[in-house]
């Protein structure tokens, strides 16, 4: 698609002023208020449900000793008014009840661990309020399967930090003991880890008296300090693989295909509390509960902050923020919307499906817009951000004395089609692709460059196409101008993060040396992508500096 359409009802919607999502501080001392008195009011629960993060028919069921399982209690209210019920999360204020006891076991955050075969009835109930019931089934639980080393034992040193990059996960490891950053590369973590170091830092024969162990429970002096409990699930299950003999698993085992997180999104008022779940999907098609072994990170953590059990508590801002979830190299988000809690009661008229999107996001925030700006602030504003000038005097005149209801449309409609607009995006668009004359002999195909840049823009050239033209340019600056990007961007790895990030809208720098830390990028996404431009060859041309780019064919080209 062209860009200029987008483009001019963005304009529209950010230079009228009236469409920003901002608020006085008026506003939010009123919506402080109204929360401050909407807290004071009692409202009933109405309904209870237990979600284990898939479909809420049937029993939640854990499969092996291994298995564990998070709930969250959802509690919905309603207000006289509301056009329907409002959600939160009731899971620690709830009072849990099983039978028969033996089965399982869940603690007071909603955390179920098995203990035998067999089923229960899981009752969940508000004091003086509603209540819930669910059925829990254990299943194998005396079949003791083979750990698995990349699906059960690495994510406990991510969960834990020891191979972050300032611990075992740095390049040169820390005293003489090194892991895979995040544990990217488990055959390598197996590797450092079973094969190295005389093998001594672990013990079939007495498992707890491993080194692995006793520097992650403090035992023996660990600069990191102590990592974990002796009676917790982690070091059992640690004890568990080295007494089985480390085994790493086989080719046949599944792997994990994606995450997801539960609930995906939710609003949430200030100062409260919502638990996570994160489920883990097998190439078997088998699911897992991985809450506890996530790892997760807030975008903003003015606005909220999570712990390492998965229970996000937003803070005292409004405003959206994201809860990124990590687990085994696969990201799932959660999103908070935050109110800030005053009344929307009366928008600008939407004029574009732009204007629908944003205005529904202020209702859901409760932030009031901006008036709408007179004539004449719109024409200054557009005529600066899409032409890079000054109105003329002329052009004020005319705007301010034009009756036509669609007089801000057509002026963003006329400047885009202007030279003025070509010009001053061509300059921004000319830096952004590195366009320099670093020497006299490149000032033809800086000037070329450049002229193309403007002429695309000028004529409307389709987005796809323009970037098309750039990357898969060929032959000499004046047959094809846009082979000057190659000039100034020489390095494969150069042209794979510029154009990742111009085009793309994403940084791939790090999964040049290792999987991204907060992406699904791996370095074997990252090399794919270079391989595109290992194809680019260069020659000399027939100017002074100036080369000829070919992209080279394989046998089947």
């Amino acid at each position: 698609m062209s860009c200029r359409p987008l483009l001019a009802w963005c304009l529209l919607l950010v230079l009228a002023a009236g469409r920003c999502p901002t608020a006085t501080a008026d506003d939010a001392s009123n919506a402080v208020a109204t929360s401050a008195s909407s807290a004071a009011t009692e409202v009933a629960v109405s309904k209870l449900s237990i979600h284990a993060g898939q479909a809420l028919e049937g029993p939640i069921v854990l499969r092996g000793r291994d298995a564990r399982q998070q709930l969250v209690v959802l509690a919905e209210m309603a207000k006289p008014g509301d056009a329907a019920p409002k959600l939160r999360d009731a899971t620690r204020d709830v009072n849990f009840a099983l039978a028969p006891p033996g089965i399982v076991s869940i603690d007071a955050s909603g955390y179920i661990v098995p203990l035998a075969d067999g089923k229960a009835m899981l009752n969940v109930a508000l004091p003086g309020g509603p209540s819930a019931s669910r059925a829990v089934q254990v299943e194998g639980f005396d079949h003791e399967l083979p750990v698995n080393f990349p699906n059960q034992i690495v994510p406990i040193f991510t969960r834990f930090g020891c191979n972050g990059g300032g611990c075992h996960g740095k390049s040169g490891g820390q005293n003489g003991f090194r892991l895979s950053l995040l544990g990217f590369e488990p055959g390598e973590d197996y590797e450092h880890l079973v094969k190295e170091g005389r093998g001594r830092r672990l013990f079939p024969a007495a498992p707890e008296r491993s080194l692995l162990l006793a520097k992650a429970t403090n035992e023996l002096p660990h600069g990191g300090g102590p990592r974990m409990e002796r009676d917790s699930h982690e070091y059992r299950l640690l004890a568990r693989w080295i007494g089985q003999g480390m085994p790493y698993g086989s080719a046949s085992d599944p792997t994990v295909a994606k995450i997801t997180v539960f609930p995906g999104a939710r609003s949430m008022s200030r100062a409260t509390a919502q638990q996570l779940i994160v489920l883990a999907h097998y190439s078997d098609g088998s699911i897992e509960d991985v809450t506890r072994l996530a790892k997760y990170e807030a975008n903003d953590t003015e606005m909220a902050e999570v712990s390492p059990r998965g229970l996000v508590r937003t803070l005292d801002l409004a405003g959206d923020v994201t809860i990124m979830a990590r687990y085994q190299g696969s990201v799932a988000v959660f999103q908070a919307t935050v109110p800030l809690g005053a009344t929307v009661e009366q928008l600008p008229p939407a004029k574009n499906f732009i204007d629908e999107l944003v205005f529904k996001k202020l209702v859901a925030l409760g932030l009031p817009p901006s008036e709408v700006c007179d004539d004449a602030t719109f024409l200054r504003r557009a005529t600066i951000d899409i032409a890079g000038r000054l109105p003329t005097v002329e052009e004020a005149e005319a705007f301010i004395s034009d009756p036509a209801s669609n007089k801000r449309e057509q002026l963003v409609d006329r400047l885009l089609a202007s030279g003025d607009y070509a010009d001053y995006f061509a300059n921004k668009w000319s830096a952004l692709l590195r366009n320099r004359r670093r020497q006299p002999s490149f000032m033809h195909g800086t000037y070329r460059f450049h002229e193309w840049i403007r002429d695309s823009l000028y004529h409307n050239m389709p987005y796809d196409e323009f970037v098309r033209s750039i990357l898969a340019a060929s032959g000499e600056v004046d047959d094809h101008p846009p082979v000057t990007w190659y000039r100034e961007v020489k390095d494969t790895e150069q042209q794979v993060e510029d154009s990742a990030q111009l085009f793309l809208g994403m940084r791939i720098q790090c999964a040049r040396c290792h999987h991204h830390p907060f992406e699904k990028w791996s370095q074997r996404d990252y090399y794919s992508y270079g391989a595109f431009f290992a194809q680019v060859g260069r020659k000399p041309g027939v100017g002074i500096d100036e080369q000829v780019i070919f992209h080279k064919r394989g046998s089947a080209g």
